[in-house]
């Protein structure tokens, strides 16, 4: 049955396999640590199929942080972030035109360093002061890497190392759910979003919400910093492959 259904999608089961593991093992990611999906399924996904960056990841994006935010929806705090979602605006229309005016070997490029700016992030904890302006950069780039490579995450991370886990996550998600919708409003208008994506996105969901589902039962149970590491150096492996 899969595999009548995505011949139909103009893909073979072994791509549509691949695209399946790749999205699983982002939604874990995210799921146990606030973050992953797109990092990890990004440089992966344009080695498998470039067709699914940005518009599939964006709407699993989505997906992974309305199941998520519900865990800490008492720790969201969206009026502390309104000038990063100010700043997305902008960011998205420059992400936008570099979609559509950059050949593909650039973006490739762009969003290998995008990854490798996360892993970055992730690694050195840089902390950078949180006000007005660092707030409306911090959402401009959010929307360039949104919307060129679904990773939007990075930006914000740099300023919220400070916030606790579970307070990080909850903005995170809720963030993410604002942001995707204006990004997918943005590539909708530019007429980036086909029903073909939406055929794909609806087989790819199920392996999306088992990684989530698989990651709500036994994430406690890995070492964190362990889980960290393994996807920062796929990650990173992904990026430079790109590169090369």
């Amino acid at each position: 049955m899969i595999e009548d259904v995505v011949t139909w999608l103009d893909m073979s089961p072994n791509t549509w396999t691949g695209c399946a593991l790749t999205l699983a093992s982002g939604a874990f990611v995210q799921r146990a640590t606030g973050f992953g999906l797109a990092v990890i399924g990004a440089p992966l996904l344009l080695m498998i199929e470039p067709r699914l960056v940005p518009v599939v990841l964006v709407l699993f994006g989505f997906t992974v942080s309305l199941i998520m935010v519900r865990h800490y929806l008492h720790e969201v705090r969206l009026g502390a972030l309104a000038m990063a979602l100010v700043g997305r605006l902008p960011g998205n229309a420059l992400g936008l035109w570099l979609l559509i005016a950059a050949p593909m070997v650039v973006l490739e490029k762009l969003i290998a360093a995008i990854v490798l700016f996360a892993v970055f992030v992730t690694l050195c904890r840089v902390r950078v002061p949180v006000n007005r302006v660092s707030l409306f950069g911090a959402g401009v780039f959010s929307g360039i890497f949104g919307t060129v490579a679904a990773i939007g995450g990075p930006p914000m991370v740099l300023l919220m190392h400070g916030f606790a886990p579970d307070r990080l996550r909850g903005n995170l998600a809720a963030f993410f759910i604002i942001t995707s919708m204006l990004t997918l409003a943005t590539l909708a208008l530019a007429g980036q979003v086909g029903l073909w994506h939406l055929g794909v996105a609806a087989t790819l969901l199920p392996a999306v919400l088992l990684g989530n589902a698989l990651a709500d039962r036994v994430a406690h149970r890995i070492d964190r910093q362990w889980l960290q590491a393994a996807s920062l150096a796929l990650c990173t492996l992904a990026a430079v492959g790109l590169l090369l």
